[in-house]
């Protein structure tokens, strides 16, 4: 992608009727190591690969808690992705101090939307380059939705984001319909060889090195009315089922 005279704000449309600068916030999404959220009848889960800049410096999260029953995975710009965290979850915190419950996924995916469609009207200000992978749970069931750049999201029975996240969609759509009847430990090995897809040919997967990936998963509650619960693969002692293997550390690639 090249500059010109179009792509100087975004509020500037081109002849084509293009915004570059929103085009540009996407390309920055397709930067950043990749994200890969899936879900069953019962669990949402969400499988993301963690990239150091360099070998001096440690790991950047890529899976975010948001509430008891929604975390999100990026891809994208890190600072973006704080900011977009918090604002979730100041979202979250009202619906339960107003309503003391928990807030509709549909709703606080429609709330970033709304927030990330503003910076698409003002001039002097620019959208957010990071790409968002929302897995929850609610009344409705489990959730995976994509959120853009473009303010765009999508409510997704699975998806793939990121760095040659492209293998890994191709790997979900071969077996897209196996997900729904899965169970718990079969979507997270569903989730791992995905993202081993989108691996450089001269990596791989080993079991017994550190782990550089991490899974969130999304539960169904136990009984009526219980809040769902996160188990984090990487906080406290890890659950075997989420348990991940290890990916040698590529540098200077992440965003």
């Amino acid at each position: 992608m090249f500059r010109n005279q179009y792509d100087n704000d975004v509020t500037v449309w081109s002849p084509q009727g293009r915004i570059h600068q929103i085009e540009y916030a996407m390309e920055a999404v397709k930067q950043g190591s990749a994200s890969i959220g899936l879900k069953s009848k019962t669990h949402a889960i969400l499988v993301a690969l963690k990239r150091a800049p360099s070998e001096l410096s440690a790991y950047q999260k890529k899976i975010l808690p948001i509430d008891d029953h929604v975390g999100v995975a990026i891809a994208g710009l890190t600072a973006d992705a704080r900011l977009l965290s918090n604002f979730m979850r100041s979202e979250c915190l009202n619906s339960r101090y107003a309503y003391d419950q928990s807030l509709p996924v549909s709703r606080l995916v429609a709330a970033v939307g709304n927030k990330s469609q503003v910076l698409t009207q003002k001039y002097g200000r620019r959208p957010f380059g990071v790409g968002l992978l929302i897995a929850g749970y609610d009344s409705q069931g489990p959730h995976i939705y994509q959120t853009c750049p473009s303010a765009n999201y999508y409510d997704c029975k699975a998806m793939a984001i990121g760095a040659r996240s492209q293998s890994a969609r191709t790997y979900v759509e071969k077996h897209l319909e196996k997900f729904p009847d899965s169970s718990l430990e079969e979507l997270i090995a569903h989730g791992l060889r995905a993202l081993r897809d989108t691996l450089p040919s001269d990596l791989a997967m080993v079991e017994g090195e550190e782990r550089s990936n991490r899974a969130l998963v999304v539960d169904a509650p136990a009984q009526e009315g219980q809040e769902p619960m996160q188990q984090d693969a990487e906080g406290g002692a890890p659950d075997p089922a989420v348990a991940d293997p290890a990916v040698q550390q590529p540098e200077g690639m992440d965003q």
